[in-house]
């Protein structure tokens, strides 16, 4: 998770806890999936690296309108402190 978090972003991470797994067969059409996500935290600027085309910082009310998958999901998730 930390070595994942520096490439796609550059920066250091600091996990906190996991956050929940998610798990339904449908969340990706290719084939089932399992996520394990994790709160943590960073200082610094975001840049986007490896496969990831852009990086961003948002809230909860200024998500972007297309996020892959069940991802808007998880961030609804975290942003409502429902786990």
């Amino acid at each position: 998770m930390i070595r994942e978090a520096k490439e796609e972003t550059g920066l250091d991470v600091r996990l906190i806890r996991q956050f929940h797994t998610y798990s339904d067969p449908k969340r990706d059409p290719r084939h089932h999936t399992v996520s394990v996500i994790f709160i943590a935290k960073a200082d610094g600027k975001p840049k986007a690296g490896d496969d990831a085309k852009k990086v961003g910082i948002f809230t909860g009310n200024s998500l972007p309108g297309e996020i892959a998958f069940d991802h808007r999901q998880i961030l609804e998730d975290y942003f409502s402190g429902r786990y």
